[in-house]
């Protein structure tokens, strides 16, 4: 089954990497498809306290899901040895209806490609040279379905010459005469005879017998028997060659699975081959793609959860298909191919939804899902304190509690006493949840830590200060806004650099009170700090 990702926002907090690996525990427990959890960047210190809490592994990191190779429809056609027979390989692009075969090592690593051109190029060069290079004897007894009559001494392992169709002829004295020949002859013991006192490489006889005495007397003359006829004799001789005699085998364009189709189509554009090999990780060929494979590639499919804003999504998402979008903020704008199914409701955590479809579904969630998503509705409304929790959030919780056996108090001071650790870098700490937004031509940036005890993490003020005015140069942003946001207090130490202007007059922060100032009962970015620069510069 295609696997579906399950993908919350850039920065992930424990909302969003929650909410997706609940969701996909669900996905898959009513086995719809192939779901997994997915996030865009590290995890938090104080995500992985809830899932170290709760015995949980982190969902798997993507970097993109623009389209790959590996997400193509590509030819798995047979792989041939180099070692076998051409004759074999234009069989087996026959059997396949395919034109093109890779040629492989014995480890599955490339040797060349053979195309049906390639063979076609050959058969016009034997007619204008008769010439065959050496071969091996069983590839010739394997192609001709005959056998050995007189090897020819004890290490003959190959032959070779000009080949010559010895047939009845009133000119048949002129056919050869000279040892470097591959003599082809019926039922024509005079003929064979004149081949084996001349000391012709070897010669061939088609749909005869061959007398005793004559093999007695063959010497270093190679005797093979076919029940082929002399037209197919010929024509297949030259097919005994080894594939690696004829194949391309240099100035090969190849590809990987995880590369990207758009670099590709570039390359592609570039070149004039009928198919490329692709290969694995470990340089095993997989397949072959072909120019019509570009044509309509079978898109990733993702599930954007706790976000709706492209900004804030997965990079590569106009290469995607979007199944569903559940989330808790504004509508913004992702814009989408196809019908999506879409749930976005006013509450404070995006576990509380998820925790409502699998009451919706008749399905109770295990001890270990129950408490992971109350920890995450624990920590997006901050202990409840947010204004963005509502009385589902609460009651959604404490059921959730019930099941997992926890104490809802006891697991939010544990959160909020992990996002502030001393030995953390400023910018580690400012990344933890990390957001930017474009509104009304306005580009700013705002971080969030929350924790109990604000007052210790303000002693870093100046190193938040000087991160944040870097961090706004490098992104080109006009503000950059940091919220200490603590839970006792229930209110928001606010660091910010940038428009100073726009930031004192949307929070009536004076002018004398530096780049810091508290705003008590402000605990929401998305409810409170946004809608409000929002207001003002609409």
């Amino acid at each position: 089954m295609e696997t579906v990702y399950i993908t919350g926002h850039k920065n992930p907090d424990s909302d969003s990497i929650i909410s997706a690996l609940s969701y996909a525990a669900l996905k898959n427990a009513l086995g719809e498809r192939n779901y997994v959890a997915a996030r865009l960047g590290s995890v938090s210190d104080e995500t992985q306290l809830i899932l170290d809490r709760f015995n949980a592994e982190p969902p798997v990191l993507i970097n993109n899901v623009r389209n790959q190779v590996r997400d193509l429809d590509f030819d798995t056609p047979p792989m041939i040895s180099p070692a076998a027979t051409i004759s074999r390989a234009a069989e087996a692009m026959q059997t396949a209806h395919i034109s093109v075969l890779p040629v492989v090592n014995e480890d599955g690593t490339l040797f060349g490609m053979l195309s049906a051109g390639d063979v076609a190029n050959y058969d016009m060069e034997c007619v204008h040279n008769s010439m065959i290079q050496p071969v091996p004897i069983y590839n010739v007894i394997s192609v001709l379905e005959g056998k050995i009559l007189h090897r020819g001494g004890e290490i003959r392992d190959t032959i070779s010459g000009e080949v010559n169709i010895a047939l009845p002829s009133s000119r048949e004295h002129l056919l050869f005469s000279d040892k470097n020949s591959i003599v082809i002859c019926g039922d024509q013991p005079k003929m064979l005879r004149r081949a084996i006192e001349i000391g012709v490489d070897c010669a061939i006889v088609c749909q005869a017998e061959v007398a005793p005495e004559i093999l007695e007397s063959a010497g270093d003359t190679c005797i093979i028997a076919t029940p082929m006829d002399a037209y197919h004799t010929v024509h297949l001789l030259g097919h005994s060659q080894p594939i690696s005699h004829i194949c391309k085998t240099t100035d090969m364009t190849v590809f990987h699975l995880d590369d990207y189709i758009s670099d590709v189509e570039n390359a592609v554009l570039e070149s004039r081959f009928r198919a490329y090999p692709i290969l694995d990780e470990n340089e095993h060929v997989v397949g072959t793609l072909s120019r019509f494979h570009l044509l309509r590639p079978r898109r990733k499919r993702v599930i954007l959860m706790d976000h709706n804003e492209r900004a804030q999504s997965v990079p590569g998402l106009e290469e995607a298909r979007i199944m569903e979008i559940i989330d808790h903020h504004r509508l913004a704008d992702i814009e989408t191919n196809n019908p999506v199914y879409v749930r976005n409701e006013p509450v404070g955590s995006t576990c509380t939804i998820v925790a409502g479809m699998y009451q919706e579904k008749g399905m109770m969630p295990t001890e270990k899902v129950a408490g992971l998503l109350a920890a995450g509705i624990v920590s997006d409304t901050v202990m409840f304190k947010s204004p963005t929790c509502t009385q589902r959030d609460k009651d959604v919780a404490a059921r959730l509690a019930r099941i997992a056996d926890v104490s809802l108090d006891e697991l939010g001071r544990a959160i909020f006493s992990a996002t502030s650790s001393d030995d953390k870098t400023v910018e580690a700490m400012l990344g933890t949840d990390y957001k930017e937004f474009h509104i009304a031509g306005h580009s700013l940036a705002v971080s969030q830590i929350t924790c109990m005890d604000s007052d210790r993490v303000l002693k870093r003020k100046d190193e938040f200060l000087k991160a944040m005015k870097a961090n706004r140069e490098k992104r080109k942003l006009d503000i950059v806004v940091l919220m200490i946001t603590d839970v006792l207090l229930e209110g928001t130490q606010l660091l910010f650099v940038g428009d100073d202007e726009s930031i004192r007059h949307a929070f009536n922060i004076k002018d004398d009170a530096g780049n810091c100032a508290f705003l008590p009962k402000i605990m929401s970015r998305k409810k409170q700090v946004i809608p409000t620069l929002s207001a003002m510069w609409g």
